[in-house]
């Protein structure tokens, strides 16, 4: 059964428009999901819509309301919010074109795939499509999904074109905030040419197949185990990973070889105990 899409419109490039179709690139349905259930009774449990002065109410008698002060609400029926028209809910207009390493990838998002909507709409599709491959720069559009207007970045691909949502300049933290607290302490040459080696050593092509979710395939596994009637395993905390000496850990990994702990000083030798209980380094 072939995907629907997740939204229908038109493509439009200054007079040039075509229908299309948005689909999401990326697939959820293999995912562990769990349901709250009464160990009692085996029972799911149902979340209900309840009004603290009358009880119980019918999702369907709800309107959705903007809290203006405490307590104070604006209602909104769903009529009233979809005569609020914006050219983005039904049509992406390819605003301007920009060079892919202008856009931070702090603002990359969700990827999506459009299509050209029916035969009819192919030809000019295909035209937006292969002028903005000679042009080598990723084109910028607006589109309404889940009643919020989102910036779209297309750059064509085969015979189709992807489309990323872009995140607002609001919605990105500034890494200055956090960042400007690590100290600025230049490392030792000699470690960082170590570690230059080690990253040259695990050089290699990209591969998602690579990357499996192992937690994922552990909770799948659980649940093998759990229908099978099998006990469960706890399983063993990892190492204590602390580096005590970096240059020696960096050395054994370069080796590929697992790094001695030192062995434990004398009392006179151990540094002093900051307030925190952590040692000094």
């Amino acid at each position: 059964m072939p995907p629907r899409p997740i939204w229908q419109g038109h493509l439009k490039l200054s007079l040039v428009t075509c229908p299309v179709a948005l689909y999401t690139a990326t697939n959820a349905s293999g995912n562990v999901r769990f349901n709250l259930i009464n160990p009692k009774t085996s029972n799911r449990i149902r979340m209900q819509t309840i009004d603290p002065d009358t009880g119980p109410v019918e999702r369907s008698a709800l309107v959705k309301g903007y809290e203006v002060s405490k307590g104070e609400y604006v209602l909104l029926s769903e009529d009233e919010i979809r005569a609020v028209k914006l050219e983005s809910t039904k049509t992406i207009d390819i605003e301007r074109f920009v060079p892919a390493a202008d856009i931070d990838r702090l603002y990359w998002d969700d990827p999506y795939f459009l299509t050209p909507e029916g035969k009819l709409g192919e030809e000019a599709f295909a035209v937006i499509r292969e002028a903005m491959r000679r042009s080598g720069q990723i084109a910028l559009g607006r589109i309404v999904m889940s009643t919020r207007e989102r910036m779209l970045a297309l750059e064509p691909r085969d015979r189709g074109i992807v489309a990323y949502t872009l995140r607002a300049e609001d919605e990105v933290r500034r890494p200055d905030d956090l960042f400007a607290g690590i100290g600025k302490a230049r490392p030792d040459p000699e470690m960082i040419q170590i570690a230059a080696r080690i990253i040259e050593q695990k050089k290699g092509p990209f591969d998602p197949g690579l990357f499996v979710d192992r937690y994922e395939e552990a909770l799948k596994g659980l649940i093998a185990d759990k229908l099978k009637g099998r006990k469960v395993r706890a399983v063993a905390p990892p190492d204590d990973t602390n580096v005590v000496d970096l240059m020696a850990a960096l050395r054994a990994s370069l080796d590929g070889k697992p790094a001695r702990r030192p062995a434990a000083r004398s009392a006179a030798a151990k540094p002093r105990t900051r307030k925190t209980g952590r040692s000094a380094a």
